[in-house]
């Protein structure tokens, strides 16, 4: 269940002259701004704002969370800056905020150079789908449903009317996901078996592509779609899932749960599948999947290459045992340990990854002329399906 990978070329001249044409146009030569959905790989803070309504306080909103931050805590779900911070710095794009934010602050106009609606603990599929399923979300009701629900409600108050509110869609680079990641991590960390979390998957890959179908109604023109990471070397499913039983990557010496890394492989190939359908119907919107499998399992294969010197698969923050997670103690606890060089560790908290990681990873996605052929794609209005 390998993924698939379709590729997108173009001539350094056409990218270098097209960016220097249209850099009068847009302030970073493709886009205004940037939307974005998902969960906690991309959650700049909703999670922290939703908790603070409700008087909820969550470890991951303590220290060491944000410590590369001035202000520490920002309720990013990692020491530092995400994926989704890189890529807007690379476009040259303020980061972007959180939409939901305390009473009395307008960032409306913040909003119109990018605003994120991703939710720390956010499943693909409704409350309302899960449940039956007996799947219970502890951290938020905030699905994709939800979320595209808020990114409707509030384009009235960040771009006026419907013509304007399309030109400001199609402006935008729209980063859908990661997603859905959640809807699998519930019930395979609770004790349910793969193949019967297997069977959610393709209802999971319905609801990206139904987002998507919808976005572009509204006048997207660039969507970036995400798979999912290889969770089999996450040092939470190492801790909980890991026995004598299941095999081991030794083949290519990773140390990662092969039926796990297959599992994610399933998503990513049927997203990457239906992504094509739907590009095959708007041929002027261009879609690319961003390989987020790829482009981490570079660093578990070759941690030390990329000078994380403590391995690929232990926690920097966390508990005692063979990969510093415990169940009973989570990163922002009292309890909790936390090491002396996290950019030596790819992983934060046995779930998301250190700032030193996902600078790697959003390099070898974002740092490549298949992106960078996005915005001669989209001056030309000729729209395509691509892989980063």
């Amino acid at each position: 269940m390998a993924s698939s990978s379709i590729s997108i070329t173009s001539g350094v001249f056409l990218v270098i002259f097209v960016w220097l044409w249209s850099s009068c146009l847009y302030a970073n030569g493709c886009y205004t701004s940037i939307i974005s959905f998902g969960d906690s790989l991309a959650d700049t803070g909703n999670l922290k704002q939703l908790a603070s309504i409700s008087n909820r306080v969550l470890p991951l909103f303590l220290p060491p969370y944000g410590e590369n931050f001035l202000n520490q805590s920002t309720g990013r779900c990692s020491n530092g800056r995400l994926i989704i911070d890189f890529l807007a710095e690379r476009l040259g794009l303020p980061l972007v905020p959180p939409f939901l934010q305390d009473k009395g602050n307008n960032n409306m106009v913040t909003f119109k150079q990018g605003v994120n609606y991703a939710v720390a603990g956010a499943t693909a599929l409704d409350r309302s789908v899960l449940e039956p399923r007996g799947i219970v979300n502890p951290m938020t009701n905030a699905s994709l449903g939800v979320q595209l629900a808020w990114f409707k409600q509030s384009l009235p108050s960040i771009c006026g009317n419907e013509s304007n509110c399309r030109d400001f869609i199609g402006r935008s680079l729209i980063l859908v996901g990661e997603i859905g990641g959640n809807d699998y991590n519930y019930p395979i960390l609770w004790g349910k078996s793969v193949e019967e979390v297997e069977s959610f998957v393709p209802l999971v890959i319905d609801i990206i592509i139904s987002a998507i179908d919808e976005l572009i109604e509204m006048g997207a023109k660039t969507l970036v779609v995400p798979g999912n990471f290889p969770v089999g070397c996450s040092a939470s499913y190492l801790t909980v899932c890991g026995s004598e039983k299941e095999e081991y990557d030794h083949v290519v010496v990773t140390g990662c749960l092969v039926r796990l890394n297959q599992f994610a492989e399933y998503h990513n190939k049927l997203l990457q599948t239906k992504l094509k359908q739907v590009q095959d119907l708007h041929s002027d919107v261009n879609i690319f999947y961003a390989d987020y499998y790829n482009a981490a399992m570079e660093i578990y294969l070759f941690p030390y290459k990329y000078g994380f010197t403590n391995g690929a698969l232990k926690a920097c923050c966390g508990g005692e045992g063979r990969y510093n997670v415990d169940p009973s103690v989570e990163c922002g606890d009292a309890s909790a340990t936390v090491c002396d060089e996290p950019d030596t560790y790819v992983s934060w908290d046995g779930i998301h990854l250190t700032e030193a990681a996902y600078k790697i990873i959003s390099k070898n996605l974002f740092s490549t002329p298949q992106f960078n052929s996005l915005c001669s794609t989209l001056t030309s209005g000729v729209g395509s399906l691509g892989s980063i």
